[in-house]
């Protein structure tokens, strides 16, 4: 694909095509699609940055509870996006122990009950065992600062996805 494609997108082909870069967010896009013309696929991404940025706390707070817990009761039940279900897949959860899966739910319920939202980190740039040890050190942030960090994480997983997107639409 390429930004030309992607400029002349009609809002409801944009938002189909750009409406989980942000897990379960096609908001996001919906708000991105008015910034058109973009220069290439970095403006693109820098535009969906600056508007999750402008977010107040709350709509900050709101975009990482759209995230699923990793390993939890979405990925056990086969409920996740496509898109998290290869990104977990990829960092080995697949693969847990059942002493892991136990640790793992509850680390995310520590976690969850503690900053109202669940833990998020890039899975695809991250391992099983190294995912159990950032969830045991962050849950003991403080909260601006995990929210803060959580974003970072969302803003890696949407580089991720749009390089995926970009990819696969070049393939056809």
């Amino acid at each position: 694909m390429d930004i030309q494609y992607v400029n002349s997108m009609n809002y409801e082909k944009f938002s189909y095509v750009f409406g989980n870069v942000i897990e379960k967010c096609p908001l996001v896009a919906a708000a991105v699609w008015s910034k058109r013309p973009f220069k290439d696929i970095l403006d693109l991404e820098n535009n969906i940055e600056e508007f999750i940025d402008s977010l107040p706390q709350s709509g900050k707070e709101g975009i990482l509870r759209c995230h699923p817990d990793l390993a939890g009761k979405d990925f056990l039940s086969g409920s996740l996006t496509v898109e998290s279900q290869g990104e977990q897949r990829s960092a080995g959860l697949t693969t847990l122990t059942p002493g892991q899966v136990s640790q793992l739910q509850q680390l995310n319920t520590s976690y969850r009950d503690r900053f109202h939202f669940p833990f998020v980190v890039c899975a695809r740039k991250s391992d099983k065992d190294t995912i159990i040890q950032q969830l045991s050190l962050r849950v003991h942030n403080p909260p601006e600062q995990e929210l803060l960090i959580g974003m970072e994480e969302v803003k890696k997983i949407c580089h991720l996805r749009l390089l995926d997107i970009f990819d696969q639409v070049s393939r056809l």
